[in-house]
């Protein structure tokens, strides 16, 4: 892991909620795995997101990429409908700011922060 993606990833810990979704071209379509409100902490390179009453929807890890344009970024749920897939993803990692792009598994890796058929972006704020 590059030096960049290692400063991604400690920079990454913590909480987040999410404040936006976008698929498939529609922001904030209802979405049983991820509302706004949901609530994403990570550990390591372990990701967890569970609901504002804690109920746990999903579950995985991550890895990242630094080195490449946008910043690459890939998902491994370990629960839920994208079991065992791996999703490939762009992410930007801003401050308290967090914003990733994930495309289906087999799909190519999104290149722009807009969501097309088969994509997800999900936009995420520190919890201080």
């Amino acid at each position: 892991m590059s030096q960049n993606s290692s400063r991604d990833v400690a920079d990454l810990q913590g909480i987040w909620d999410q404040v936006l979704l976008e698929a498939d071209g529609i922001s904030n379509p209802p979405d049983e795995l991820g509302a706004t409100g949901t609530v994403a902490t990570f550990s390591g390179n372990h990701f967890t997101a569970h609901t504002t009453e804690g109920v746990l929807l999903l579950e995985g890890t991550f890895t990242l990429d630094a080195s490449l344009t946008p910043k690459a970024i890939n998902w491994f749920d370990s629960i839920g409908p994208d079991k065992g897939k791996q999703l490939p993803g762009i992410y930007r990692l801003e401050g308290d700011h967090f914003i990733f792009i994930t495309a289906d598994e087999g799909a190519p890796r999104p290149t722009i922060f807009r969501t097309g058929r088969g994509q997800t972006k999900r936009s995420f704020v520190r919890r201080r």
